[in-house]
């Protein structure tokens, strides 16, 4: 003898166990994303861009930017091997250089001096927000399936919600 299927029950039990699944990853991808969304307006997660001399050209070598990082020993830089990436800003006249120990260096593009040197922690925060920063295998093995979990707790949560309404409005349809 097979039992009907019991499309209420079955959509409570998801929801119920998919939110317990997943209440360590939200969690943390939620916390994340509300630090990522304030970046550019709090320079303790990162850095402001500030501006250099954009009366003229950008005039400085590649050899010049590597010995003006140099002069920041927080950046820990003594060659290329110990930068991660460099963003020139044309518009604002600074190139910024990140170091692989998180720091920013940030340049002007035409004295060569440093405007500014501070720590950055977007990057790390985006490693958390995403799950890389645990493993890549954590990123494709628990971060995604959570995504993919939350949505069906949108959509067991939005069915739950719209239940009672389907049941008033039959009831207004079958009643004479």
């Amino acid at each position: 003898m097979r039992k009907n299927f019991n499309w209420n029950k079955w959509t409570r039990k998801t929801h119920y166990w998919g939110a317990f699944i997943i209440l360590l990853p939200v969690l943390i991808i939620s916390i994340t994303g509300i630090f990522l969304q304030l970046k550019k307006d709090v320079e303790w997660i990162q850095p402001s861009t500030k501006s250099g001399d954009i009366s003229n050209n950008p005039s400085i070598s590649f050899d010049e930017i590597l010995e003006a990082a140099k002069k920041v020993e927080e950046a820990n830089i003594q060659s290329w091997s110990d930068i991660d990436r460099l963003d020139v800003r044309i518009d604002k006249g600074v190139v910024k250089v990140r170091s692989k120990n998180r720091w920013e260096v940030q340049i002007d593009t035409f004295s060569g001096d440093v405007i500014q040197a501070a720590y950055r922690r977007s990057d790390f925060i985006e490693e958390l927000h995403d799950g890389s920063w645990f493993h890549n295998k954590v990123k494709l093995w628990v971060f995604l399936p959570s995504g993919i979990i939350l949505f069906l707790l949108w959509l067991t949560g939005f069915y739950m919600v719209l239940i009672p309404y389907i049941s008033k409005w039959k009831k207004k349809k079958s009643s004479p």
